[in-house]
């Protein structure tokens, strides 16, 4: 029988089901974040009943369920984001890429086609989460070349540091890629030149988005202090950017592969507090914006890193819900392979290596690939697999097609 309560309602009921509370557990737990005096028990265990069933909760409600269950308000009560990730050129700023080209080769640069780049470098961050490595790689380095040949052109002050960070922003979305097709230099070569023109440019959010680069680096190659210094380190120049909540997240996943879980929560919930205090984003789909949903994804990795397999399950089914469209299509492959993964190793360790298995194999699938991160996470599925059910034949064939894809990214191989 389908649920037909809002997605909110069987979320707030299967946030409480992963942490074994009844609604009087969960009604105490409110008052814990609630900042005034809530009304008596009883009378809040039947708003509780109200909220499961489907009745939304109002505006003083909302961050104080959210702040409980460890997210921010609109990681479970969205509102209408603009993915414009796939808006043309022509559409959002009057001019085909063949003119803007045209425009480049004059001897100066108007604001005008300064701000056709800009809608370029945003259209390319934006379909980075699904758009084929190869392609977007030739894209961004063709664009990147352009607006680096720009610095030869007579330019106001102003426009030198407009092409100066968009050559950064351009430079982290090449060296992003670089990395998920496994081409470690080269990436990390890009990564520095970007941060040299976030420098030049005095642009502290591509500077920390910079630092957030060397923390993903570090985490997928297994150098969990690097991670811990590169956050703090970003953390420190773009205090009040989107990217400190990302470099929050990385410092909490490398916690929790050290295994300290009282820094893992604090990490978290560093990043949630930020969060929350941010204005929702227009652009869901840019590479370098943090939305609600994402801390989803952030927290399903730690809870999964600890044990916490209620919590994993539930968070990353709610990840494959925001990242799947009602027709099927995902809009987010790379973070739908992640939560398949989560799910295989709650499966596994719950007895279920059928389950494992088919969520195991799904991840290795997607149409989009983050290779260094996916052979990380895989890597812990693998472990699982290895240790309990090591002599099935068919963890054996599993275990194999891993090792096959580490090939294709020499330095990430699973051990």
């Amino acid at each position: 029988m389908s649920d037909e309560r809002p997605v909110w309602a069987q979320r707030i009921a299967a946030e409480r089901t992963a942490r074994s509370w009844s609604q009087l557990d969960a009604v105490k737990a409110m008052r814990a974040h609630a900042p005034t005096e809530l009304p008596a028990d009883d009378s809040m265990v039947r708003q509780w009943k109200r909220w499961e069933a489907g009745t939304k909760p109002g505006d003083f409600y909302q961050p104080i369920i959210a702040a409980m269950f460890g997210t921010v308000t609109h990681a479970i009560f969205p509102i209408p984001g603009r993915r414009n990730g796939n808006r043309e050129i022509l559409v959002a700023s009057g001019m085909e890429t063949l003119e803007i080209v045209s425009r480049l080769n004059k001897s100066d640069v108007d604001n005008a086609t300064l701000e056709a780049l800009r809608i370029t470098t945003d259209r390319l961050c934006s379909e980075y989460p699904y758009m084929p490595s190869e392609q977007l790689l030739i894209e961004g380095r063709q664009w990147l070349k352009r607006v680096v040949d720009l610095h030869s052109k007579s330019l106001t002050l102003a426009q030198h540091r407009e092409v100066l960070a968009l050559s950064g922003w351009l430079a982290l979305l090449v060296g992003c890629v670089e990395y998920d097709t496994g081409a470690r230099h080269a990436a990390e070569s890009t990564r520095r030149a970007a941060l040299s023109l976030a420098s030049e440019a005095d642009h502290a959010e591509v500077a920390g988005w910079g630092h957030e680069m060397r923390a993903w680096f570090a985490l997928t190659t297994g150098d969990y202090r690097g991670v811990i210094a590169a956050a703090q380190a970003g953390a420190q120049v773009a205090p009040h950017h989107s990217v400190a909540v990302q470099l929050a997240a990385q410092e909490a996943k490398a916690w929790a592969r050290l295994g300290d879980r009282r820094q893992v929560e604090v990490a978290l919930d560093r990043g949630r507090r930020l969060l929350e205090g941010m204005p929702h984003p227009e652009n869901l789909d840019h590479h370098f914006v943090v939305d609600p949903a994402k801390f989803d994804f952030y927290a399903m990795d730690c809870y999964r890193l600890v044990g916490e397999d209620k919590l994993a399950q539930t968070l990353a089914g709610e990840v494959l819900r925001a990242g799947t469209d009602f027709d099927g299509t995902e809009r987010s492959p790379m973070r739908n392979a992640e939560a398949r993964v989560t799910l295989g190793v709650t499966a596994a360790r719950s007895g279920d290596l059928d389950q494992a298995l088919i969520h195991g194999e799904r991840a290795l699938q997607g149409p989009r690939q983050s290779v260094p991160s996916l052979i990380m996470t895989s890597r812990e599925l693998a472990a699982v697999v290895r240790e309990r059910y090591g002599a099935e034949p068919a963890a054996q064939e599993y275990l194999t097609h891993l090792r096959d894809l580490g090939q294709t990214a020499p330095g990430f191989l699973p051990s």
